[in-house]
């Protein structure tokens, strides 16, 4: 009878919960080009830094699951994809050798933990060069590093209302949000937005078109 070993039977455990969430926190993105993380990729050498990350498929995930790297390098792009932002937080991301087209801006939404993007030669750095504190070049690639705060660095005091503040939104980008207790155009309006009201007026406006409609199909029927 072979004996039964403890030991082995945790760590048999151990890698099936790793399977396990490997396979919970594969996103579209990370399969989206056939392959793995190469290992000298700037992609894995970030993910090896921290025991807790993992390398899945292109992607560089925590325990939870969440993109914190990702690695298209080479996959013949010529878009980054519908997939693409479920990678809004990476920390990393690599698209170096594809043919994408220049303007990556409005790809970018939502990218605020974006810290390092390295792209083809030909592309330029989303949000141009003051979106970052650093864009180095090399001859097959360039990479723009450390994100800035578009909102600190504008210095444009009627960027956002009076009752709005400015918060980042991806390389080059921002957002205002209304303070707490306003919203509408221009934040304008003060108090909460209230769904009870709304759908009262909504209902109230729809029951009077509809008795109108009506009123005028009937008095049609009587004239014919």
């Amino acid at each position: 009878m072979r004996p039964w070993r403890l030991g082995a039977w945790n760590r048999g455990l151990k890698d099936r919960r790793r399977e396990g969430l490997c396979s919970r926190g594969r996103r579209g993105i990370c399969i989206q080009c056939p392959g793995s993380v190469r290992n000298l990729s700037e992609v894995a050498q970030y993910c090896k830094q921290t025991p807790e990350l993992m390398l899945q498929a292109r992607c560089c995930l925590d325990k939870k699951g969440t993109i914190l790297g990702l690695d298209l390098q080479n996959c013949s792009l010529n878009d980054l994809g519908p997939n693409f932002p479920q990678a809004h937080t990476a920390v990393i991301i690599n698209l170096q050798a594809n043919p994408l087209k220049d303007d990556l801006a409005n790809a970018f939404h939502g990218f605020i933990q974006l810290q390092t993007l390295i792209l083809p030669q030909d592309v330029s750095c989303p949000g141009g060069i003051n979106a970052w504190n650093t864009v180095t070049f090399y001859t097959d690639k360039h990479i723009c590093q450390g994100q800035r705060n578009l909102c600190n660095s504008t210095g444009d005091a009627e960027m956002c209302p009076e009752n709005g503040s400015c918060v980042p939104d991806g390389p080059g980008l921002s957002q205002c949000v209304c303070a707490d207790g306003f919203h509408g155009y221009k934040c304008m309006r003060q108090g909460s937005f209230s769904l009870l009201m709304f759908f009262g007026i909504l209902g109230s406006t729809t029951l009077s078109i509809s008795i109108l409609l009506w009123g005028t199909q009937r008095r049609k029927a009587k004239a014919s």
